[in-house]
């Protein structure tokens, strides 16, 4: 025992245990560490080394007999049988089986899934419908031949503290310096500080900030085998962790059917595990979780308020490097595409995951911690009953280019800082700057991607900043990118073809050359350029020029009119190259298009190459472009149309030269949510599918 340890167990005696030993039993059994600690804070809570070995083979033992590991399901089941009742430790889930009007327990290891359980059980335990909890069962055989089930669980006891006092853990940690207590924080989740730099010291310590502050909205990406999603599946029983796959607002949020609230009404913190893999099917959700992001509500035909703390953890597969000095990607490229900006202005800190060590038993610590469950609780009382929101508010000085959202989101993770580190009461003036110009920094991370993204300059102020108490003003800057213009200055692509430039105080400022400098550009390029795109020039004095931008999932402005139109001035025929014009939708948008290439004023002609599936469908295809011909000749406008079953490419020639190429041909917006939203009549309004769009002159070449 180090001076350390001393001092812990001397303040919280009953409640430390030598980390050491969950490492030795964990190696040899995949339980989780809040679960092998109990067993350990009930058998091994001791200074004694006899005491010591002999709780050691008591959990062992305890495993032994009651841990089922899921190749001995099989075994478990028949030793219910042969003995008539026995008790486990297995993860429990209840399920209501619609059809059969009753609920039903199921155990992950011992693998039954129609194993009967008492109403009360679950009536008393909500979270067992809602991601299911660990816990001590009693398990009996239904000797019944009446009945289509084998067992019954007889009886649960949730693997968690039964009474927390939070008032002895506050006067425990009044004993210790706040580097000691961080020390200690570190030891009692495994780790051993010594191995650490301050810097990730204070990483490890905001991992664990979802778990205290309630609607923190967080994300980690960085490479594998880092321990992202080690503290929501394994450090709390107030933590469930949602792994790679769909995620349903159902599940999530709100049940119409059941009129049940989802994960975020039964949970602290909900965890996204391997974030880059989830699907979402449906836009609802995205929506919804944007309302629950920004204030902690939102409505499902009921008004729903929850507390629950959202985690995004995930990996990136580029080198931070290659992704902070390029000008297409950005620190947020792994998301799902439905991950747009308004969900990304949400998080309120991004935590550097390239900087986290790779887990190593180089970095696991034998001296003594808390136990593991003891500090959730301690966790848990402070995500339910304390708000530092006020004080950090009253202490705090930002500055200009803080915004709202930055704000909020910079306090939030102070507040969770606070918690998790000064239970007791105020910090010093300089622990409360350290974490300040940490916070920041976390969010100015989360800032300077959306303002890579963003084609505008909404974002554009980067550089946050807060005041010291000697009235020091401080910008903040994120190591990875302070020395990077793709991100300190990103190129601006818009369907205009503006340049921007951002100054040195974060402001962007946009690239505009006055009418009369375009004007004489027009003629200066008369001499050099040939007579087929020379200088044309639109009624706003605009030079046509090529452009090369892509425009992003969720992103509105973009319609035929703002993207094909003004290359049409002069054109007599043009021609459309789409393999997919088959379906209602994709038939509707080649009617916008051609309403756009009318207004242009002089096309006569418009030849449309497109494929088909099969014969009937091609019937079908000819009936529905057969109107639109028809009214196309009412206006002058002849439509030819080509089938070609092998044609790939999407592109759209223009006879004075230009050439439009979209990724996704004429179909790149998304379905409205609602025909009665904006966006659904005007295409200018309506979101966007990801596509890139190049536009150029091959004769310009």
């Amino acid at each position: 025992m180090d001076q350390l340890d001393q001092k812990l167990v001397a303040a919280f005696d009953g409640r430390v245990v030598r980390k050491d030993l969950l490492h030795r039993i964990k190696k040899g059994t995949n339980v989780p560490t809040f679960v092998l600690e109990f067993l350990l804070a009930r058998f091994c809570a001791s200074t004694d080394a006899a005491e010591i070995e002999a709780g050691t083979a008591a959990v062992l033992a305890t495993l032994h007999d009651n841990y089922v590991r899921p190749n001995e399901s099989n075994a478990a089941q028949s030793r219910v049988a042969t003995k008539g009742k026995h008790k486990f430790i297995d993860k429990v889930h209840v399920r209501y089986s619609e059809n059969e009007k009753r609920h039903w327990a199921s155990l992950e290891n011992f693998n039954s899934q129609r194993v009967a359980i008492p109403e009360k059980l679950y009536r008393d335990n909500d979270r067992l419908l809602e991601g299911g909890i660990w816990a001590e069962v009693t398990i009996v055989h239904n000797e019944s031949e009446d009945e289509d089930f084998a067992f019954i669980l007889e009886d649960l006891r949730a693997i968690q503290l039964s009474r927390f006092d939070f008032d002895r853990y506050v006067e425990g940690r009044k004993q210790f310096t706040r580097d000691e207590w961080m020390d200690v924080i570190l030891r009692s989740v495994g780790l051993e500080p010594s191995k650490l730099s301050a810097r990730v010291k204070l990483h490890f310590i905001a991992r664990l900030a979802p778990l205290t502050e309630a609607n923190f909205n967080f994300i980690e990406l960085g490479p594998r085998s880092t321990g992202k999603s080690y503290f929501f599946s394994e450090f709390s029983p107030y933590s469930t962790l949602v792994s790679g796959g769909q995620a349903t607002k159902a599940t999530l949020f709100y049940n119409n059917a059941r009129h049940r609230i989802g994960l975020v009404g039964f949970w602290d913190t909900v965890a996204f595990d391997e974030v880059t893999k989830i699907t979402i099917r449906d836009p609802d959700s995205i929506q919804i979780m944007k309302d629950f992001m920004a204030n902690g509500r939102f409505s499902r035909g009921v008004e729903v308020i929850a507390s629950a703390s959202l985690a995004f953890v995930g990996n990136i597969d580029l080198s931070i490097e290659q992704v902070v000095n390029s000008i297409e990607n950005d620190l947020f490229t792994p998301l799902p595409k439905e991950f747009d900006l308004a969900v990304m202005d949400r998080f309120a800190c991004y935590l550097p995951g390239w900087e986290m060590p790779k887990n190593s038993s180089t970095f696991l610590t034998s001296n003594y911690g808390l136990i593991t469950d003891f500090l959730a609780e301690a966790f848990h009382y402070q995500f339910v009953k304390t708000n530092r929101y006020e004080e950090v508010s009253k202490r705090i000085r930002l500055g200009s280019s803080v915004e709202g959202r930055d704000e909020k989101g910079i306090k939030k993770t102070i507040c969770a800082i606070l918690k998790i580190l000064h239970p007791e009461g105020p910090p010093s003036d300089a622990e409360f700057e350290d974490y300040v110009a940490y916070a920041v920094e976390c969010r100015r991370r989360v800032k300077e991607q959306m303002n890579k993204r963003k084609p505008d300059d909404e974002f554009a102020s980067i550089n946050l900043s807060f005041i010291k108490s000697d009235g020091t003003e401080i910008v903040v800057w994120c190591p990875e990118s302070k020395n990077s213009p793709a991100t300190q200055n990103p190129v601006r692509r818009g369907t205009k073809g503006r340049s921007d430039t951002v100054n040195e105080v974060g402001s962007a400022q946009a690239v505009v050359p006055p009418k009369e400098s375009v004007l004489q550009a027009a003629v200066v390029a008369a001499e050099t350029v040939p007579t087929a795109i020379i200088s044309q020039v639109n009624a706003v004095g605009s030079v046509l020029t090529d452009q090369h931008f892509i425009i992003r999932y969720g992103d509105i402005g973009h319609s035929y009119d703002s993207i094909v139109g003004p290359y049409l001035v002069g054109a007599k025929e043009i021609i459309v190259e789409d393999p997919y014009i088959r379906m209602t939708h994709q038939v509707q948008n080649l009617v916008r298009f051609c309403e756009a290439v009318v207004k242009a004023g002089s096309i006569k002609k418009i030849k449309l190459v497109t494929g088909y599936d099969d014969e009937a469908k091609l019937v079908e295809i000819q009936e529905k472009i057969s109107e639109l011909q028809q009214s196309l000749a009412e206006v002058d406008v002849v439509l030819e149309v080509v089938f070609n079953t092998t044609i790939h490419d999407r592109e759209i020639r223009i006879d004075n030269g230009w050439v439009v190429k979209i990724g996704r041909g004429l179909d790149f917006y998304q379905k409205p949510a609602s025909w009665y939203e904006l966006g659904a009549m005007d295409l200018s309004m309506r979101r966007c599918l990801e596509t890139k769009v190049d536009i150029f002159h091959p004769a310009a070449k």
